[in-house]
């Protein structure tokens, strides 16, 4: 069984999640920055033995590694691209066979295929291009990595926590395809829930604009107009997501679900 515990940090009296993760094994895609770093981070700190995704051209991702292994925790890398099937599928039974097994699968690798938002009305610059990234990595990804994995969570009873985006909720996001893809990986999260239960827990976390190496670039008027368009005026963090995602991993009690964690978005 997983034990909680609740510590409270003195700055800002926020409470800090944290659960006894000792024994398991979670793999964290798209974990060299933003969310998935935050998301293996904590995993680590709470005892699990992590996996940290990464693109093979990508240093961050052994700099993860090292920042945990440096700190007492336990962590390999797993480098591979889940928009490619072959890599994909070698990643995943890879980090499983390192592993020794798996318990928290979290598909989190995503992309934008771009370093700015694209207006919805500007349909000429969603290339097909620009389309095929898209769906390949938040889409047919992350089904790629939970159908290679279902057999060790299965084993494990063990649960998936899809990284979705309050953009597949709403009519406003990055782009048109990234709202789309979002929306797919809302609904992949419903019906694997139902296709692997009653063995495999399958839920998602929505969050809304977050502070990451992606968005750091952005316009600050926009960034500041959804900052104000929120109930707590601020932005999200990457660690209030990894917080989410640590909750719907250990309560046995959830499945098929998306938790939004947006710092309570008014509609627009």
């Amino acid at each position: 069984m997983i034990k909680f515990n609740i510590e409270y940090v003195v700055d800002g009296g926020i409470a800090v999640i944290k659960a006894d993760l000792s024994g398991k094994k979670a793999l964290v895609t798209g974990a060299s920055s933003g969310i998935g770093k935050a998301v293996a981070t904590l995993l680590a700190q709470c005892g699990a033995t992590v996996a940290i995704n990464h693109l093979s051209d990508d240093e961050r991702g052994p700099e993860v590694v090292e920042m945990l292994n440096g700190e007492g925790c336990q962590s390999i890398a797993a480098p591979g691209d889940v928009s490619d099937p072959d890599s994909a599928d070698a990643m995943v039974a890879g980090a499983i066979d390192k592993l020794g097994g798996l318990d928290i699968l979290v598909n989190n690798a995503g992309t934008a295929a771009t370093l700015e938002p694209i207006p919805f009305e500007d349909l000429d610059a969603m290339t097909e291009e620009r389309w095929q990234s898209i769906i390949h990595t938040n889409v047919i990804g992350p089904f790629r990595c939970s159908r290679k994995a279902a057999g060790a969570l299965k084993e494990s009873k063990g649960c998936i926590v899809n990284t979705a985006s309050i953009a597949g909720i709403g009519n406003a996001g990055s782009s048109i395809a990234y709202s789309n893809s979002k929306a797919a990986i809302i609904s992949q999260t419903r019906c694997l829930a139902r296709a692997l239960a009653p063995d495999i827990r399958v839920n998602a976390v929505a969050p809304g604009l977050t502070r990451t190496a992606w968005t750091d670039p952005w316009k600050q008027g926009s960034k500041q107009l959804s900052i104000e368009a929120s109930l707590l005026k601020r932005m999200v963090e990457p660690e209030d997501i990894a917080q989410g995602i640590l909750f719907l991993a250990v309560n046995p009690a959830i499945t098929g679900q998306t938790v939004v964690l947006d710092n309570g978005r008014l509609p627009t």
